[in-house]
Order: C-alpha cells, then structure tokens, then sequence
C-alpha cells in the first residue's frame, strides 16, 4: 500500500474517533476526544498492517478483525462501573467499541460506510442521550412528587 493510501485511511480513522469523541467529551464522559481517537486510529493501523498480507498463502487477514473486537472489549469494560447499585460506563463502553468499528472501516476503506456509522453513532449519543436524560429527569421529578 502505498503511504497516501495509508495516510488517507488512518486519517480518516482519526478524524472519525475525534468526532464521536467530540459528543463525549461535551458531556463530561472519561473516554473522550483522544481516546476514541487512538482507539480509531489503531484499529485502522491493525487492519491495515492485516491488508499487507492479504492473498498470502494460509493467511487470514479477517483474524486481525476478531481480535480489534475482542481487545477492544477489555478497554470498553474498565469504563464500566457499579456505584450505588447503579451502572454507569455502558454507553462510554459501547461508544469506544464502536470507535474500533469505525478504524476497521476506515482501514478497509469503506469511507460511505464509514460516515453512515459515524452519523448513527452521533444521533444515538445525541439525540437519544437526550431523550433518555428527558426520561430519567420526568422519573425523578415524579418520585418527588410521590414523596
């Protein structure tokens, strides 16, 4: 692959997991700006590095695809935590592992596809973040009224 190519897709990668981690940095999650980053980026740089083999003999570059998932699994987990018989991380956990998702397409070079998910990933965080912050908010507000 030559270096434009290469510098083109790990760019994007980049530019996707500072995008998705624009929405959580605004609202104030640990996993932020450069961790959806990197964890972008170096998904890319995996499936890239997988791609210099493709067509080689017993090689199996979609491996290299489980294992970014997988990995990426044990990252997501450490942002869960259990506090006051309450989960909190889940969606910082599922963010950061689409974050991968978005560095694998990237790599691959599945740039529709890949500003489709970022687009999905932002309306999810966004607009349904809201929602349910509407949601909880009326709960609460319900309790106190019961109380």
């Amino acid at each position: 692959m030559d270096w434009t190519l290469f510098a083109l897709r790990v760019s994007l990668a980049t530019i996707a997991g500072l995008i998705i981690g624009l929405e959580r940095e605004i609202q104030g999650k640990e996993a932020g700006l450069k961790t959806n980053a990197l964890v972008s980026l170096g998904a890319s740089i995996f499936i890239l590095m997988s791609l210099e083999f493709e067509g080689d003999k017993y090689v199996d570059i979609t491996r290299v695809l489980g294992q970014v998932v997988v990995g990426i699994g044990f990252i997501g987990a450490g942002t869960i935590l259990e506090k006051k018989r309450k989960v909190k991380g889940l969606t910082t956990a599922a963010t950061i592992w689409c974050s991968a998702g978005t560095g694998c397409l990237a790599g691959f070079g599945m740039y529709h596809e890949l500003g489709i998910v970022c687009g999905i990933i932002l309306i999810i965080n966004l607009v349904f973040g809201y929602i349910e912050h509407k949601m909880k908010k009326k709960a609460k507000d319900g309790e106190e009224e019961s109380n």
